[in-house]
């Protein structure tokens, strides 16, 4: 399953037009999108539960949502996945770094001991209401502690119960290969681009046995070039008429978002009338 990353309900809802079968809140996306600050814990949990919340009135498919650490201790992680589960999420990923988190590709992380990220799973699992909600289990211990040390982290985790595994941040083709086998759970591929993992086709992470491949933040990357780029002809052009080839029109960005609805239903009453009439309605 190919899963994009979202980080808001508008692309959300691309994601799911476009024929996706699920869509990947990216904590990394938010932090971007609404604090314009790079992805060192600052999101809070309440934030990214009202991200879970707007991302299911807007979409019907499944939602994976980043929990990160679960924003504390083993009281904070069940809160944060009842909160998950309430708000619409169909799984949550949590890892096992120190809290607060940095993103997986950057330098400078830190883990837990396994028992505490064993603590956080057994929460995490304590908490949910429908078996069928999901809990994803991350290490960031390869860049860490090495590839084979991450890989005997998620052995534990599968067998503690997780119901996916996340391996950050492989090195290589044959790293990405090998952790497939090693667990008896379904597995998830990261695909940051310029990240530390090799950016491999989804078909080959297929055949590797992978169940998932997420790309959080490549709708991220492209709104941000595309914005810059605009930006940068109205600065110099003073107009935008050179960028309305690369422009959705405004008739479909009124479909994109269901105008054609929301125009029947409260804006034609108003304007069907002429004169006075027009004027009061």
């Amino acid at each position: 399953m190919v899963v994009p990353g979202a980080y808001d309900a508008l692309f959300a809802t691309l994601v799911e037009r476009s024929g996706f079968d699920a869509v990947y809140l990216t904590g990394s996306g938010v932090s971007y999108s609404t604090l314009a600050a790079p992805d060192v814990g600052l999101v809070t949990a309440d934030a990214m539960a009202a991200k879970v919340r707007e991302l299911s009135a807007a979409v019907d498919i499944p939602i994976i949502a980043d929990g990160d650490t679960g924003y504390g201790d083993e009281a904070n992680v069940a809160r944060t996945v009842r909160e998950y589960e309430r708000s619409g999420a169909a799984a949550i990923q949590i890892e096992d770094q120190v809290s607060p988190k940095r993103c997986g590709h950057y330098a400078g992380k830190q883990v837990v001991d396994v028992p505490e990220m064993l603590a956080r799973l057994h929460a995490a699992q304590s908490a949910r209401q429908d078996p069928g909600f999901m809990v994803i289990a991350r290490t960031d211990a390869a860049s860490v502690m090495g590839f084979d040390a991450a890989l005997q982290r998620v052995v534990a985790y599968a067998e503690a119960g997780a119901d996916m595994i996340f391996l950050e941040a492989p090195s290589s083709r044959e790293e990405l290969a090998m952790v497939p086998g090693a667990v008896g759970v379904p597995t998830m591929a990261n695909m940051v681009e310029g990240g530390r993992t090799p950016i491999l086709p989804a078909s080959e992470l297929g055949e590797m046995g992978y169940g998932v491949v997420i790309y959080p933040n490549a709708i991220t990357r492209t709104v941000a070039r595309a914005a810059i780029d605009m930006l940068a002809a109205l600065r110099r052009e003073g107009s935008t008429l050179s960028h309305l080839g690369q422009m959705l029109t405004f008739g479909e960005l009124t479909d994109l978002v269901g105008g054609g609805r929301w125009v029947a239903d409260l804006v034609a009453p108003a304007v069907e009338g002429t004169g006075s009439e027009a004027r009061t309605e």
